[in-house]
């Protein structure tokens, strides 16, 4: 598969770091931004680069030159005049076949055959790359399809079909913290149909065409638009903060720790009592509330290079109490309020079921003996699967002796329990933990 990098951006907001480079050629780590990138690509098979430069972009051409001395072959595409995010692509004829794109000043390190293996089981127009972050109230979020449950106690079914694209300007009540983390799988039969019908937005510049707005965006209908999660490192370090920040990271190795080849920590937490106070049965997203400071502890786990995952039992939809659109809203809430404050989760996991039956307005179909209600170790199983979580170093903090059995029978490392709706309480256990790890 071809890879193109989009290696052009000026990086007026990170002027203060480096000024007389182009942005992806800002060194981090002892070099480029650009060079991670290819370094990852590489290891991964992807060696076929069209660079895309423009300002300042001979620097790019006298450093990488062909791309051997770096194990890939690379070509280049000069923009004379800026032609937008997507401009370059529909002037490639070698763009024949479906293709990687990317931007030259992101700082990752992923596992990008899961992502294509992703793109083609989908039979997708456009794969987008998502991902948590801790600013997701001025990030472009994506919405996917919910089927409802399709099976007798199952769970609804999230399809990645993106069916709504939500601009940071746009207005938003609770979202999901899946943020468009700027890298995509793009067929080339999209770019056959925005051709199709295309009105330039820049008479003055009509060869200027931006990704989101006029290629991405206007084909959500399509239905061959799909989100791609990943808990893996992305990060633009645009600002001189975000580029501290990402430095930082690399010489702790948390970049490369990342990256799903490798197998993953994580903390669990428990919802209820643990991240939000306690009230009994919670089933609308009014009643959902953060214990004070909990926002910083998950931030500390966030900074540690530890996974934030939640398994939580919710018999509230066996019982009829709250359905899955309720509860859905509850965890929008959750992560709306957490994001913030900078803080994000990196799964959720739902055990919907309740054994005891005979009450009242309960759903029949959910009232089983199921393998997923702690203190069984389902949940726990499923995110590692889904992950490639080592349990056995591995964390469990709740607030009841369920969430400390559900963590021993899953195989965890520590498993605490702490003061049910405490202030501080997660913080000061988790940098106690942490501290020791």
């Amino acid at each position: 598969m071809k890879v193109v990098i989009m290696a052009g951006g000026k990086g007026t907001r990170i002027a203060s770091i480096k000024n007389d480079v182009p942005k992806p050629m800002i060194k981090i780590g002892g070099k480029p931004i650009l060079q991670w990138q290819i370094e990852n690509l590489r290891a991964c098979g992807l060696t076929d680069i069209i660079l895309v430069i423009g300002h300042l972009g001979e620097v790019i051409q006298e450093y990488f030159r062909d791309g051997s001395s770096f194990g890939v072959s690379i070509s280049y595409f000069v923009e004379s005049t800026p032609l937008g995010t997507a401009g370059a692509l529909f002037k490639m004829s070698q763009l024949t076949e479906d293709f990687l794109l990317m931007c030259g000043d992101v700082v990752l390190d992923v596992d990008f055959n899961r992502f294509i293996d992703f793109h083609f089981k989908k039979h997708a127009w456009a794969s987008l790359m998502t991902h948590p972050n801790g600013h997701p109230y001025d990030s472009s979020l994506l919405v996917t399809e919910i089927l409802p449950p399709q099976t007798v106690g199952g769970l609804p079914v999230d399809t990645h079909c993106v069916k709504q694209w939500m601009n940071k300007e746009d207005e938003r009540l609770y979202y999901q913290n899946r943020v468009n983390a700027g890298i995509e799988i793009i067929s080339p039969l999209l770019l056959q149909e925005v051709a199709k019908s295309y009105v330039p937005r820049h008479p003055e510049n009509p060869d200027k065409i931006d990704l989101d707005r006029d290629v991405l965006k206007p084909h959500i209908n399509s239905g061959r638009i799909f989100a791609y999660d990943t808990t893996e490192y992305i990060k633009d370090m645009g600002t001189p903060d975000r580029f501290y920040e990402v430095e930082e990271d690399i010489e702790k190795g948390k970049v490369r720790a990342r990256n799903l080849k490798h197998p993953q920590k994580a903390v669990f937490l428990d919802r209820d009592g643990t991240i939000n106070q306690y009230v009994g049965f919670l089933t609308k997203a009014e009643q959902f509330e953060l214990i004070p400071q909990v926002e910083d502890a998950i931030k500390l786990i966030n900074k540690s290079g530890y996974l934030t995952i939640v398994v939580t039992n919710q018999p509230v939809i066996a019982r009829g109490d709250c359905d899955w659109e309720d509860l859905r809203m509850i965890h929008d809430k959750m992560e709306t309020d957490l994001g913030k404050s900078g803080a994000f989760v990196d799964g959720i996991y739902v055990c919907p079921h309740h054994p005891d039956k005979g009450f009242e307005g309960e759903r029949p179909e959910y009232k089983i003996n199921c393998d997923c209600r702690k203190p069984k170790a389902g949940l726990f199983l499923k995110a590692a699967s889904d992950y490639h979580i080592d349990l056995s170093q591995s964390v469990m903090i709740g607030d009841s002796d369920a969430d400390v059995e559900a963590g021993r029978n899953a195989g965890l490392l520590h498993s605490v329990k702490i003061e049910r709706n405490k202030p501080g309480a997660l913080e000061h256990v988790l940098s106690e933990i942490l501290k020791s790890l």
